[in-house]
């Protein structure tokens, strides 16, 4: 007897939307539309994967396809959403395309909020934040994710340090050295998040101020010196590793 193929096929095309779903007919269009109906051929009968971010994976079939829009018919859920760990990464915002990666591998990494940290040295002080939760979508459609993190506006360092959850440990990747990482990190369980500088790292008077704050915790990153983006990927890594996701 010839396998039943498996479905839905490995090939299903995946989407990010931002309606809440549900059992039931959806209209798509848009560039998404495009993409369905264009660029994988969709044609009436083929499955298509949604997710919301909110109620997690569906599977939906093409009904009604037209030339700027179709209509699919959900009929199942294939997975509640996923439980993303408690972790932010706060990072000061690179020159385009540089922190366009790091707001995709923060979402492929499973961090739950990325906040644009605005520092002295910073060289992007108004980062197009529609453009990083865009790179992030595409990273979680690509990579089976259904969950994507949170975006906040961005923050002067001053004002994020003042604001800080008391309950929530800081760690800060300093250039001038500190704790093992990932020694830290197993140290200091619970919520955290990662503080990660510019390009030309933070001055004097920053360090100071960070290092003051109750809830910082000066870390490592290795013999090696790294790029902000390589940093951030690496700090998230170890972090992820010592509370156990990986």
């Amino acid at each position: 007897m010839p396998a039943t193929p498996a479905w839905p096929p490995q090939s299903t095309p995946r989407l990010f939307v931002e309606t809440e779903l549900a059992p039931g007919p959806i209209t798509v269009d848009g560039p998404q539309a495009h993409y369905l109906v264009s660029v994988m051929r969709t044609k009436p009968g083929d499955p298509v994967k949604l997710f919301d971010d909110r109620t997690g994976e569906w599977l939906a079939v093409a009904t009604d396809i037209g030339k700027r829009s179709l209509t699919l018919d959900i009929t199942e859920r294939l997975r509640p959403r996923e439980t993303v760990p408690d972790l932010w990464l706060c990072a000061a915002p690179l020159k385009k395309g540089r922190i366009d990666w790091m707001a995709e591998k923060a979402c492929e990494l499973g961090v739950a909020r990325f906040v644009p940290v605005i520092t002295r040295r910073t060289v992007v002080d108004k980062p197009n934040t529609d453009r990083l939760r865009s790179h992030m979508i595409e990273a979680a459609e690509q990579c089976g994710r259904t969950a994507i993190p949170e975006v906040a506006a961005p923050v002067k360092l001053a004002t994020l340090l003042r604001d800080w959850p008391t309950n929530r440990a800081l760690f800060f990747a300093d250039e001038n050295g500190g704790a093992p990482a990932a020694e830290a990190m197993r140290a200091h369980a619970g919520p955290a998040a990662i503080l990660i500088g510019p390009e030309g790292g933070f001055d004097t008077d920053e360090r100071d101020l960070i290092r003051a704050h109750p809830q910082a915790i000066g870390i490592s990153l290795g013999p090696r010196i790294l790029r902000a983006d390589t940093a951030a990927a690496a700090a998230v890594s170890l972090w992820m590793a010592a509370a156990g996701d990986w």
